[in-house]
């Protein structure tokens, strides 16, 4: 059976406490995107124009000073989304094939504005991954 986008998004943490009418809307504004090994998500500096939540595959998080490895379920572009200052911190490459939805900025501000209650695991997220980099600098 196919996985339809609603239920992929449905199983991850950023989206999973969601009802139906809110998965549903996730699931319009993201767009299904794949990337090859060694493939460029994100290049640091560069403005932020949306997230990507990886469905399938690894992404490397190169840092300035060191790397992180992400795989299903997790999101990574969304630092951009909640700054005033957005350009991207890290640049970001297919560790191998990745699949991933595709979800613009104004869009996803907008199911934000809808959906408020994203805003907790997101920040949750974004907190252990801070804590990483403090407790695990290089």
């Amino acid at each position: 059976m196919e996985t339809t986008t609603t239920d992929a998004l449905r199983g991850v943490p950023l989206f999973a406490d969601l009802d139906d009418e809110a998965l549903g809307h996730a699931a319009a504004i993201a767009t299904a995107v794949e990337f090859p090994q060694g493939a460029v998500l994100m290049e640091r500096g560069l403005p932020g124009a949306g997230l990507f939540v990886i469905l399938e595959g690894t992404a490397t998080v190169e840092l300035r000073h060191r790397s992180v490895e992400l795989g299903p379920g997790n999101t990574v572009g969304e630092l951009s989304l909640l700054t005033d200052h957005p350009a991207r911190v890290a640049r970001v490459r297919a560790a191998g094939d990745v699949r991933a939805l595709a979800i613009a900025a104004a869009d996803f501000r907008d199911l934000l504005d809808q959906q408020p209650r994203i805003a907790l695991p997101m920040l949750s997220e974004l907190a252990r991954r801070l804590q990483d980099l403090i407790e695990h600098p290089a």
